[in-house]
């Protein structure tokens, strides 16, 4: 049976022009995308990515814009669902207090996560791993302004 999956996801950008990426174990796999994750019944768009940058990133965040919505067919990688992806670009409404690092699937021990910065001037689709969040990132190359 297939059903729908939404996600919702934040672009957060700091003062050195680089944009957050979470390095992620799960369902055997590793990945790379950017901080959120699904909606839950009964949530909202904007309240679903504010709890997920609690729950990751212990950070409470401000919506600036949306960005992008998924215009095409993505199977999940992980179940029968369709992907149905939204995304904002976002800003900490505090700074963060996370240990970032510096290499992709640095985990700390027991960790299923991690989180780095990745400069806006080297940022390409080989930096995140699924077909959306790749799209995203080629949107983001065509604009300068960010």
């Amino acid at each position: 049976m297939s059903y729908f999956n939404v996600r919702v996801y934040g672009m957060l950008i700091n003062e050195y022009n680089e944009i957050l990426i979470s390095d992620e174990q799960s369902g055997g796999r590793t990945f790379s995308k950017f901080p959120g994750g699904g909606l839950e019944i009964g949530e909202g768009l904007i309240d679903a990515l504010k709890r997920e940058f609690m729950e990751e990133c212990n950070a409470q965040i401000e919506i600036v814009s949306h960005f992008y919505t998924t215009d095409f067919y993505e199977q999940s990688s992980f179940n029968d669902s369709q992907i149905l992806s939204i995304y904002y670009l976002v800003k900490p409404l505090h700074l963060l207090n996370i240990n970032f690092k510096s290499a992709i699937f640095d985990f700390d021990e027991g960790a299923m996560q991690a989180f780095r910065w990745v400069s806006l001037d080297q940022l390409n689709t080989d930096d995140v791993t699924f077909k959306t969040d790749k799209t995203v990132i080629k949107l983001l190359m065509k604009q300068p302004e960010l």
